[in-house]
């Protein structure tokens, strides 16, 4: 193991998962944030040799320059783990290992979560009798040592201290309920890995005795898969897409414990230290009304009508409830127990709470139990978190921003930074969300309840909130309410990329937008002093009526010039309502407020990134002709149409290419020539003719245009470095100016800006209507125009067939609508390009699948568009009802679904009353409009077509669902699936018939909740992210070793950063499980992949893509742990969640497909075996064509299965066809074709053996009987190898001499100009082991990610 790797159950990972989620966070985020949960970096037991590791990981990773800083570096990385003695009363001494790093609270935490502390919140902790500071570091504290002894000292109560005791103890009953993941509450979230798996796959003491029994007889495994996930079934049931375990809940405990109608207590009892009353109802049926004091906790003589706070007798005063409710109820005593005792032999990643809420698109149906807490702090509290924060409401935007001017000297500066922000945004995202659920169910008073509802602003819990409709016809130049509803989002983008920037000094508003029953919110911390003054008197940079009147300041100009280097934004000059020129250096929107606390603050980012011009009909404008012949410019709702920022990056790269290249190539002519001229001074005849012949082939080159392609990328660079070096040594006069002459060529040719450089910078104002331009006629701002052209040319011409190319050649391979997206913004494509792009992938047959994917979700995002303007004409009252009747006429086969009945008769009663009381109902809906009861199946996939068309321009051909679905190889259930995560609907988890025509598909009570859909920044854990790459990088060239090493360190800095849970966190552990399968530590991989799918499934969702990807790796290493029964439940999962998310025509189900009938075939299930292989072939084929080594791998399997069976005729059949392929692609050598030539051989003398015995039972020869069929069942080893095959992966149990060999072996190679490569990657030559290596990490098409990716 390397350095610094989690220790499973280690105190760290205790405090991770305390589900209590700082009940005590007094000192305010910052203060938490400050040492809270260094987790795993406690456990780095680090001895002497390891040091030197680490610090040379550190230096080569890049990420510190090595300088005085260093020794702190060293000390924080090292940082000691030590063990202290816990003492506390009621319980056995016991040892726990903490950091020097933490803080004592966290000691607090873990000791509220352990199964024989966690009834205890009102302590505290004593070192010698003195009392430990809550918010010290451990390293602070004097005589705190190795075996130290800490007593836990039971304190007195305060009224908050009892509340949260109470809440604290409410928290442990309601532990194992999945209620709150299913209600999407708390962070908590679905994880159904332990239930598929029976079990923890980890558990040593089972598992090795269960394994020793499977070593004996494999074939005693169950191995049936269920009828749904057989080959070319039709069925797609939900139901087992959540297999709920048994006793899921946990034993109850209790029957009702609630505060008490006595509350509060009156005068002469508060002096007597009464602090609350409590009201219980025991398993055993007896009801107690107990008082919490000062001293703790006691029952008192009260009853229902009759109030009496004497103790009743006996008297026991207890200090913790729970000990109190164990002596009153003795089933509480044991149901309390055994609940403990599950819930902590729960995995730690299944409790732990995660960074942002996933919400689950469908639920069981959940008793609805009575709960007092619960409805207390949803009505009492006004927001929720008065128990928890002194001061009442934090101050976000002080928070957002103090976090953000944390010094970043050094890594342990960093991580702390680092955390703070994360740890604060992830609140303020919560805290937005909540406030904006309020703000759309009518929850909170606007600040200008006079304005008409759509106008309204509110604020709540000092978070902004404004709804995405163009009030005051702000927007009316650029589109109206269509504008208005996508500058939030483009807004957003700004601020993510200003974020990244991370300029010190200036600073940009915690932003998260919000879609909630179809209204758009937008939540922004506020400006200090911002509502004391008009807007008109804060803004000092930018423009407030779209470039009419425009201010500049100096400040602004140096901060926002800084960040514009690197986003690639150029200053230029507007004119202002006086004529004046005005120097910008952002677009005109942009508005910079110097806040109250004297930041600088910039704010309307939304047209940070320049237009998209193939989106905009601009006067006099001409696009290129391979342009306009796509079909461009489309005119687009809105004008805010931007480019992304990856297209950008990609875009300036791939001219900075260009740029090198040419002046490489006209520099070489002219170091050519001087030498020519030399050389013809000391007369050698024979060398000037060479030289000429040179001279001459590169004219002849450039004639032919191909100056780009003659010269390597790399090559280039050097020539133009080595050239203007010589330039600059000797004859620095007359070679200046031809070199001056090539650099302006060059700098012509790729529209650089300035002539004497290369420049690529955009003007994001040049399309703005309402914007005057300095410099009208002049060449500049038409260079900076071609600029904008060229960059939307750039995203057409050559970012969409690469995207294609990259699908074709199944680098990406999307499953569903988020990873096509995902794929597409990676390139730097634009959504409303989906139609082009389906317009393409239609023409081409092997990307049928991805054709399929981008038609449902052209649909799926159509449909949402329709459903938000039909969610805003819905009352509250009828909301249940609009929705299913809106999803019968989108999916449903029944020909006239009626609008429910029940409507009517409510409203018959009560529309008197109703019109009473108009003035009250939510004023963002009117009330009585029924407008949504006359849509029907037809009008719905009308607006679907005329929505595909406008927005993508994309002709949709059906006029109905059934016909989509026909067409384009659709499936109802996946399209339910988008439609309900895009809009945020949770549907109740039962079978749907949509095929019925005389019967609804969906009712009323299938709609169980409307979610809100979020959209945030994700702040990064920059160090780490650098020591992931790098460790990536390593093990590219070979370097396992290190290559681990530094992935073990960035999950450290993760875990660090983000604390226990996060996507970025689990791609770390599949990479950690993969190095480790591939060094040959099954075990330790098994370990890491399963807490790769546990996190996946909590972060991603229970049936994203991502999490199908870890279930077939977990899948891999469980078969080589020899738990076959584990590893095909697992892969019979996976298979089941694709059809469920795609269907079965994808290259994924190819692979799945082998995987299950390898290990069906070892079992000797062979039948089984067959009807999936069959399936991949048939797959294979249609995806990597008929002639590649997929097919040929897969023939030969089958042809394996069906000689075990005893058909060796079809087996002979694909044999030759396997022989056939690898004697087309390898030739005769290859080991590979004469394995297969082998194997045919082998199989014809079957075959003729017994087509003989059959000859002679049909001629009636005596005796004859057929022979018993010789079939030696595959060992488990030749079945890996097999499998390792499949799934990319190369074992390799490498030395470090073996290493060194590799790479010498690749260096002679790339010298020697590579030949045609093996592509089968069997043969073990160094290039092949590390390509390999290399096609292993780049994993399963799908996983293309953020921190993957790159």
């Amino acid at each position: 193991m390397a350095p610094g790797t989690q220790v499973e159950g280690s105190a760290a990972d205790e405090k991770a998962a305390s589900p209590t989620r700082n009940a005590d966070s007094s000192a305010g985020p910052a203060a938490e944030s400050a040492g809270n949960k260094n987790h795993a970096v406690d456990d780095n037991k680090m001895n002497g040799d390891e040091d030197n590791n680490q610090d040379k990981s550190e230096d080569e990773s890049g990420t510190e320059p090595k300088s005085n800083t260093d020794e702190q570096e060293v000390v924080f990385i090292q940082d000691m783990g030590f063990t202290v003695k816990i003492v506390s009363p009621g319980t056995e001494a016991f040892d726990i290992q903490v950091s020097s790093m933490e803080l004592v609270q966290e000691i607090h935490q873990l000791l509220m979560d352990r199964e024989d502390t966690c009834h205890r919140t009102c302590f505290s902790l004593q070192l010698d009798n003195v009392t430990l500071d809550n918010f010290a570091e451990l390293k602070n504290i004097e005589g705190l040592k190795e075996g130290s002894v800490i007593k836990v000292v039971e304190e007195l109560y305060t009224m908050r201290e009892a509340r949260i005791h109470v809440r604290h103890v409410r928290d442990l009953l309601k532990s194992l309920d999945p209620a709150d993941a299913y209600n999407g509450v708390d962070c908590s979230s679905l994880s159904f890995l332990n239930v598929v798996t029976q079990g923890d796959i980890t558990d040593t003491p089972r598992s090795s005795h269960i394994r020793e029994k499977r070593k004996i007889r494999p074939e005693s495994v169950d191995c049936t898969p269920p009828d749904f996930i057989m080959p070319r079934c039709k069925e797609r049931p939900i139901l087992p897409l959540q297999p709920q375990a048994k006793e899921h809940k946990g034993p109850q405990c209790i029957k009702v414990l609630t505060t008490s109608g006595w509350n509060p207590p009156p005068g002469p009892r508060k002096m007597h230290g009464d602090l609350m009353y409590l009201y219980v109802v025991t398993l055993e049926d007896k009801h107690y009304h107990i008082t919490a004091c000062t001293r703790g906790f006691f029952v008192n003589q009260s009853a229902e009508e009759e109030f009496n706070a004497k103790p009743a007798s006996p008297s026991h005063l207890c200090h913790s409830l729970i000990e109190l409710l164990n002596q009153i109820s003795p089933a509480f005593k044991k149901n309390f127990a055994a609940l403990q005792k599950k819930r902590t032999s729960r995995h730690p990643f299944e409790r732990v709470a995660t960074p942002y809420q996933v919400y689950a698109w469908c639920a069981p149906n959940i008793d609805h139990t009575i709960d007092a807490i619960r409805a207390e702090d949803t009505f009492s509290s006004k927001l929720g978190y008065e128990e928890h924060i002194p001061g009442q409401t934090r101050d976000w935007n002080e928070e957002l921003q103090t976090t953000r001017e944390l010094s970043r000297k050094n890594l342990p500066e960093r991580l702390l930074r680092e955390r703070a922000i994360f740890k604060v945004h992830s609140d303020f995202v919560a805290a937005a969300t909540r406030g904006a659920m309020a703000v759309i169910d009518g929850n909170v008073m606007a600040i200008n309840p006079g304005e008409e509802a759509k106008m309204q602003m509110y604020i709540w819990n000092n978070i902004f909130f404004s709804l995405g409709f163009d009030v005051r016809d702000h927007y009316k130049e650029l589109g109206g309410d269509a504008a208005a509803f996508v500058a939030p989002k483009n807004d957003l983008q700004g601020v993510r990329v200003y974020s990244a920037v991370d300029l010190p000094g200036l600073y940009t508003l915690g932003t998260v937008v919000i879609d909630y029953r179809g209204y758009r919110v937008t939540a922004q911390s506020i400006i200090p002093g911002i509502l004391e003054r008009e807007q008109e008197q804060s803004v000092v940079y930018g423009s407030i009526d779209f470039g009419k009147t425009v201010l500049t300041h100096p400040k602004y100009l140096d901060l926002l010039n800084k960040a514009g280097q690197q986003l690639k934004i150029l200053p230029h000059q507007v004119i202002n309502e006086k004529d004046e020129e005005i120097e910008l250096c952002s677009s005109v929107e942009c508005k910079g407020i110097i806040g109250n606390d004297g930041r600088h603050y910039i704010l309307d980012l939304l047209r940070t990134f320049p237009p998209d011009v193939n989106f905009l009909k601009l006067e006099g404008e001409e696009l290129s002709k391979e342009v306009r012949a796509l079909g461009f410019p489309l005119e687009h709702r809105h004008k805010l149409s931007c480019l992304r920022q990856e297209l950008i990056d990609a875009f300036v790269e791939n001219r900075y290419m260009m740029f090198i290249k040419f002046a490489a190539f006209h520099l070489q002519q002219l170091g050519a020539k001087k030498q020519k001229e030399r050389e013809s001074r000391s007369s050698q005849e024979k060398e000037i003719a060479k030289i000429t012949e040179v001279v001459k082939d590169n004219k002849e080159g450039e004639e032919k245009g191909a100056a780009e392609r003659e010269i390597e990328t790399e090559e280039a660079k050097k020539i133009v470095e080595s050239i203007t070096d010589s330039i600059t040594s000797g004859e620095k006069l007359e070679m200046e100016e031809s070199t001056r002459e090539v650099v302006k060529k060059a700098a012509l040719a790729v529209g650089s800006l300035k002539e004497t450089e290369f420049d690529v910078r955009f003007n994001p104002d040049v399309y703005s209507p309402g914007v005057r331009h300095a410099n009208l006629e002049g060449d500049g701002l038409k260079k900076e125009r071609q600029l904008i052209k060229d960059a939307a040319e750039f995203l057409v011409i050559t970012q969409i067939p690469s995207f294609i190319r990259d699908c074709l050649d199944h680098t990406s391979a999307p499953m569903d609508g988020i990873t096509l997206s995902e794929a597409m913004h990676n390139r730097g494509i634009n959504i409303r390009y989906l139609g082009k792009i389906a317009e393409m992938l239609s023409k081409v047959g092997q990307l049928e699948y991805v054709y399929s994917i981008a038609v449902s979700e052209l649909v799926c995002r159509s449909a949402k568009h329709v459903f938000t303007n039909y969610m805003q004409s819905v009352e509250l009252m009828s909301l249940s009802a609009a929705i299913s009747h809106f999803l019968n006429c989108f999916l449903s086969a029944c020909v006239t679904p009626h609008t429910p009945q029940g409507l009517d008769e409510l409203q018959s009663k009560n529309a008197k009353k109703r019109n009473k009381r108009k003035g009250r109902v939510n004023p963002l809906s009117s009330p009585d409009n029924l407008e949504w009861t006359t849509m029907t199946p037809r009008s719905v996939w009308n607006q679907l077509k005329t929505e595909m068309k406008q927005y993508y321009d994309w002709d949709m051909p059906c006029d109905s669902v059934e016909q989509a679905v026909e067409r384009f190889s659709l499936q109802k259930i996946s399209l339910l699936r988008s439609f309900c995560m895009k809009t945020g609907i949770q549907i109740l988890l039962r079978e749907y018939s949509f095929d019925t025509k005389n019967r609804l598909t969906f009712y009323e009570e299938d709609i169980v909740n409307v979610f809100p859909v979020v959209k945030h920044i994700n702040p990064r854990a920059s160090d780490a992210y650098n020591f992931y790459t790098t460790g990536q990088t390593k093990i590219q060239q070979g370097y396992l070793k290190e290559g681990y090493e530094l992935i073990s360190e960035a999950l450290n800095l993760l875990n660090n950063v983000y604390g226990a849970m996060h996507p970025e966190i689990a791609q770390c552990l599949r990479m950690l499980a993969r190095l480790n399968y591939i060094m040959g530590d099954h075990a330790e991989a098994m370990s890491y992949q399963q807490k790769a799918v546990l996190m996946s499934e909590r972060v991603n969702g229970i049936d994203h893509p991502y999490t199908i990807t870890e279930y077939i790796h977990l899948a891999l290493y469980c078969f080589a742990n020899t738990q076959v029964s584990i590893s095909l439940k697992l892969l019979y999962r996976a298979r089941y969640l694709t059809l469920l998310v795609c269907g079965e025509n994808h290259p994924e189900m190819a692979l799945l497909d082998s995987n299950i009938s390898l290990i069906l075939h070892a079992l000797g299930e062979y039948e089984l075996s067959l009807r999936f292989l069959e399936k991949a072939l048939e797959l294979n084929i249609k995806y990597n064509g008929p002639r590649s080594l997929k097919v040929a791998v897969t023939y030969h399997l089958v042809a394996r299965t069906q000689s075990c069976m005893g058909d060796f005729r079809s087996a002979l059949q694909n044999e030759k066809e396997t022989y056939a392929i690898y004697k087309h692609l390898l030739g005769d050598e290859h080991e590979k074709t004469r394995e297969s030539s082998e194997c045919l051989r082998h199989l014809t003398q079957q075959a003729v053996v017994l087509q003989k015995k059959m000859n002679d039972i049909c001629t009636g020869k005596a005796g004859a009987t057929l022979p018993p069929i010789q079939i030696q069942t595959p060992s488990m080893g030749s079945v890996l190898d097999m499998l390792n095959v499949i799934n990319g992966i190369l074992f390799v149990q490498i030395s470090q001499q073996d290493i060194e060999n590799f790479k010498a072996e690749v260096e002679k190679r790339q010298l020697k100009e590579s030949t045609p490569e093996s592509k089968d990657g069997v043969t073990k030559s160094g290039n092949v082991v590390v390509k390999e290596l290399e096609e292993g990490f780049a994993d399963s098409p799908m996983s293309v990610s953020p921190i993957e990716s790159s």
